[in-house]
């Protein structure tokens, strides 16, 4: 319980509790992260605390292992921007991104295992061994199974997002030109039928190019998070042929914009990237839970 909360608690903090914003301008809300990071953290400690120590030894088992994952956590943090600022600001150095991304989330996770093995009595034998016995048979207890699965659509949802993201670089610009684009010739055609293609009108079709992607993203995102939870389900029951209908369901309502060779690479991409985070997790929930 105690690695699954911890690391939950840091899911929590760094995904769902940090807005666009503060990602892209981490340095300048770096106060208001730590400060997430502290609530989550503590109050993932204080459960430890008085579930497993009674609230016995606040130094050993509370105010040492939170100064220690906070002060670990900053300079892991601080680490990533100053890697971050030395990279270009273009779609090309996506990959190192994605790589200091993830970098990133297996250093606090490593700083994770390293505070529970030095404060709370944990070997790294006994935790290999654990590890190894679950995929043997599946052991988990009820609270482990909610920590767990609560996790899991964590790393489906925001944490795959990400990653596609940085995958696909950019996706969301090519998404909407192609998309306002498609939306302008065919308003632009519509009016030259019935010859009234006035400067007002034109105006607002150029206004419409450049805001019609708004909406879009965020169903784009939604439909993300949702295909690849339908994916992880469908694996861990083991109707992966049912997997080929989503990817047949996503090209079908997307068929006319496939006529573009660009969009369509970049759908092509994002599609299977997506699903083979959705695969991963569904294999993982199947050996645990299974």
């Amino acid at each position: 319980m105690t690695v699954l909360l911890l690391f939950l608690a840091h899911l929590i903090a760094d995904f769902w509790l940090q807005s666009d914003q503060m990602v892209k301008n981490k340095i300048k809300h770096l106060k208001k992260h730590l400060l997430h990071h502290l609530l989550t953290t503590g109050i993932a400690l204080a459960i430890i605390w008085g579930y497993q120590y009674e609230f016995q030894h606040i130094n050993s088992y509370f105010i040492l292992p939170l100064a220690f994952m906070m002060i670990t956590h900053l300079l892991i943090d601080l680490s990533k921007i100053k890697l971050l600022d030395s990279i270009p600001k273009s779609t090309t150095d996506n990959m190192k991104r994605l790589g200091y991304f993830l970098l990133d989330q297996v250093l606090h996770v490593i700083m994770i295992l390293i505070a529970c093995i030095l404060f709370f009595s944990m070997k790294v034998t006994e935790m290999t061994a654990s590890l190894l016995d679950l995929y043997r048979t599946s052991s988990l207890s009820m609270v482990n199974t909610v920590l767990f699965l609560i996790i899991i659509y964590i790393l489906a949802t925001s944490v795959s997002g990400h990653i596609v993201k940085y995958i696909i670089g950019s996706l969301p610009s090519e998404f909407a030109n192609f998309e306002g684009e498609l939306t302008l010739n065919n308003q632009i055609k519509a009016r030259q039928e019935k010859n009234q293609l006035t400067t007002e009108s034109s105006f607002t079709e150029k206004y419409h190019y450049f805001t019609y992607s708004t909406p879009l993203r965020s169903r784009g995102k939604l439909i993300g998070y949702i295909e690849r939870l339908l994916v992880i389900i469908l694996t861990v029951i083991g109707a992966y042929p049912s997997i080929a209908f989503i990817i047949a369901a996503k090209a079908i309502a997307r068929f006319k914009q496939l006529d573009d060779r660009n969009w369509a690479e970049y759908f092509l991409l994002g599609t299977l990237s997506s699903i083979f985070l959705g695969l991963v997790l569904g294999l993982v929930v199947q050996g645990v839970l299974m």
